[in-house]
């Protein structure tokens, strides 16, 4: 009786172990490769649709890749939501101030995500680039953007947002919702530091109709 019990003290402890295993590797899988997301703001329609889901590429996070214009990339939403002009004539990058601090509170926030905002937007301006929007329409250094994702006629106003004459700052970019008149973004809140940037958009998977790749 003792043998039997020992035995199955030892299978339960080993599918402990295999568990945990499993957890691990899953975890480090969704962080550093990919995971599906589900859109939740209409701030990029029409090219996502609220509740439709995506896979999320966290290579590019991994590897510390710098997005290109037009990827549309997942970030942390920044801790001040509005910068004033003096704000961006000092820094024109996205303030994050309340960042965690305890090993347990960052692991909870960066790794599980707990009580973590994220937003998707669209990337128009990378470090360099002069952004500027005026007569509704926006230009990347001098030159107009052709923004052959939007519907035709789309305004891009201000957002109620003071940063709409900036030059993306070292390692930043600048991201707008392709919903314009719908999206709080880079014109509120400042330029998105690399290391903020959590992923890039790579596949619809639902609904099956428009499943597929998501292109610039």
């Amino acid at each position: 009786m003792k043998e039997e019990t020992k035995a199955r003290v030892k299978d339960i402890i080993e599918w402990i172990v295999c568990i945990i295993i499993a957890l691990i590797i899953a975890i480090a899988f969704r962080y550093y490769v990919g995971t599906p997301t589900i859109v939740q703001q209409p701030s990029m329609v029409p090219t996502l649709q609220p509740n439709q889901r995506l896979w999320l590429n966290r290579w590019v996070r991994t590897t510390k890749k710098m997005p290109s214009r037009g990827d549309i990339i997942t970030f942390e939403a920044p801790s001040k939501l509005d910068l004033t002009s003096a704000d961006i004539a000092e820094n024109a990058a996205a303030r994050y101030e309340n960042e965690p601090t305890s090993i347990w509170s960052k692991f909870s926030y960066y790794i599980l995500e707990v009580n973590k905002t994220s937003y998707i937007k669209r990337v128009i301006g990378i470090a360099g680039d002069h952004v500027v929007i005026k007569e509704g329409k926006v230009f990347v250094n001098d030159e107009e953007l052709q923004e052959t994702y939007l519907p035709s006629g789309i305004v891009t106003d201000n957002g109620h947002g003071n940063c709409t004459d900036v030059i993306v700052p070292e390692n930043c970019v600048f991201a707008m919702g392709d919903n314009r008149s719908q999206s709080s973004d880079c014109r509120r809140f400042g330029c998105i530091p690399l290391d903020k940037i959590e992923s890039k958009v790579w596949i619809r998977i639902w609904p099956l109709n428009l499943f597929g790749k998501i292109d610039k």
